[in-house]
């Protein structure tokens, strides 16, 4: 399955089956298609999970709480609002990079039981952004790298799944399928569009350091797997968030 996206489907629906596995959102007439035919619709769906979650930093600061305890629970509320869809994905791929060979990596990823590696990653990832939310401060500046790089991010995903080979054929990575060229393209565009704001050093900034935690990912699963899971693609969205997010920390206090 290597060119899944049906003509057929439009941005609405592209949007609803999008939302329907990267949320919590209750979704009506989800279309029976793969994954993939939604990809152009990750960074939208990625810009509205970023937006609840700067609603729930905007509140809390407005409620006088901290920044840090603001911050945490703005990552909490993206977490309930994706179900730790990605944060799950993350720790298991932590967790097989310990593994000496493909065969264990994947068996290992297939184990609901987390491990050290596994524990560490979701520390670290939970604890760097909360403290780059918290260290950007001003509700209005968060709300927007919140949802920049929650379209990013997203847009990350969907170039993984357009480069690397599936490492296994009965995996959910293989289920979703690969999007068509041109939505991966739709995907680029709109996690571009979403940086500009920043103005072009901070965007070019801000994308490079997403660019660079995914080709790392990417190029980690390769290595260790031979190719995608769903769990790698996990990793990539929390890669390339937390890259985004300590770039605009960098850039604004620079």
């Amino acid at each position: 399955m290597t060119d899944p996206e049906s003509p057929a489907l439009g941005a609405f629906a592209k949007f609803r089956l999008a939302a329907s596995f990267l949320t919590r959102l209750p979704m009506a007439n989800v279309p029976a298609a793969p994954l993939a035919s939604a990809a152009a619709m990750f960074p939208v769906v990625g810009a509205l999970t970023g937006a609840a979650s700067a609603a729930v930093y905007a509140g809390a600061s407005f409620a006088g709480l901290p920044p840090i305890v603001a911050a945490l629970l703005a990552v909490l509320a993206s977490i309930l609002a994706t179900g730790a869809l990605h944060e799950d994905g993350l720790a298991d791929f932590a967790d097989a990079s310990g593994a000496r060979t493909p065969d264990k990596r994947l068996a290992i990823m297939r184990d609901s039981r987390i491990g050290a590696f596994g524990t560490l990653a979701l520390i670290f990832s939970v604890g760097l952004r909360a403290a780059a939310v918290a260290s950007i401060g001003a509700p209005e500046t968060v709300a927007f790298a919140l949802m920049a790089s929650g379209a990013v991010s997203r847009a990350a995903i969907v170039q993984a799944m357009l480069a690397l080979p599936f490492a296994r054929e009965d995996g959910m990575a293989k289920l979703a399928g690969r999007p068509r060229a041109t939505g991966a393209r739709i995907a680029l565009l709109l996690g571009l569009l979403a940086a500009l704001p920043l103005g072009p050093i901070g965007a070019a900034l801000a994308l490079a350091f997403a660019a660079a935690a995914t080709f790392y990912v990417c190029a980690a699963a390769r290595r260790l797997l031979g190719g995608q899971t769903g769990d790698v693609l996990g990793s990539v969205q929390q890669a390339s968030e937390i890259a985004f997010l300590l770039a605009i920390l960098i850039f604004n206090e620079g």
